[in-house]
């Protein structure tokens, strides 16, 4: 049986902070955005925010189709800072793993080949 899931659970939790809905909506359009760039398939993700002193530390994890899970960390003063933060960390380690997908390509025979047909050195 296949379940297809139109929306894809992204959920929000934090230990000390109320997190209100202008910032439950802007890192779920933030996820979406990035999920679409990179590889559209979005199964679940999860940001947790904790106080650690003056600063919060924001956790977000991503399930995208069959990759392994993708996490990154950052800290900062205010929720938002933070939250962008570590979707930065995730969208970087999305772009990597594209790369390394798309680079497993054969090379290409003409490259570094002059009109005149001699190789660049």
């Amino acid at each position: 049986m296949i379940v297809k899931v139109d929306t894809p659970l992204i959920t929000f939790e934090s230990n000390n902070h109320d997190i209100g809905d202008a910032l439950r909506q802007h890192g779920r359009s933030e996820i979406e955005k990035m999920a679409e760039k990179y590889f559209d398939r979005l199964i679940s993700a999860s940001v947790h925010f904790k106080e650690e002193g003056i600063t919060t530390r924001c956790s977000v994890t991503v399930q995208m189709g069959g990759l392994p899970i993708i996490s990154g960390e950052a800290s900062a003063k205010h929720l938002r800072f933070a939250l962008d933060q570590a979707l930065d960390k995730v969208a970087t380690r999305l772009r990597r793993m594209k790369r390394e997908l798309r680079e497993d390509k054969p090379a290409r025979l003409d490259k570094g080949v002059l009109p005149d047909g001699s190789r660049v050195r």
